[in-house]
């Protein structure tokens, strides 16, 4: 054991710290590419396998190459998919908020009634379709 590194053990922590991150840092952005490469639409099979064989037998240049060379398209993929999840979201609220109860229909139905809106023979009609379905 040497003197430097038995001075400080804190800095002998940080730095520990420090490369762990960096570790689980280059996992992540080695399957967020792996990820990309199969979720591309506009990549062949033979192309997808190239990139593929490229980034796990040369791992540190075959992802600096994909990020230089596709990373816009890596960008595109996630606004695509973020915009896709929006609308799915965006029809699931607006199919969840549309289908209301036989109760609230009833509840709007006697509401307008009350007002004049519509007639009793117009209430009796409405309120008939709203039982049946």
């Amino acid at each position: 054991m040497s003197v430097a590194s038995s001075s400080y053990p804190l800095l002998n922590i940080f730095w520990s710290m420090f490369v762990f991150f960096i570790w689980i840092l280059w996992i992540w952005i080695l399957i967020w590419i792996i990820i990309d490469i199969f979720r591309s639409h506009d990549l062949g099979g033979f192309a997808k396998a190239m990139w593929f064989l490229f980034i796990i037998f040369i791992p540190l240049i075959g992802v600096l190459v994909y990020l230089i060379a596709r990373g816009g398209k890596m960008h595109e993929h996630a606004a695509q998919q973020a915009q896709q999840q929006d609308r799915e979201f965006r029809a699931y609220v607006q199919d969840a908020a549309g289908s209301q109860s036989s109760a609230d229909q009833l509840a709007k139905l006697a509401d307008l009634r009350e007002r004049g809106a519509i007639s009793a023979d117009e209430f009796a009609r409405e309120k008939a379709k709203v039982l049946s379905a």
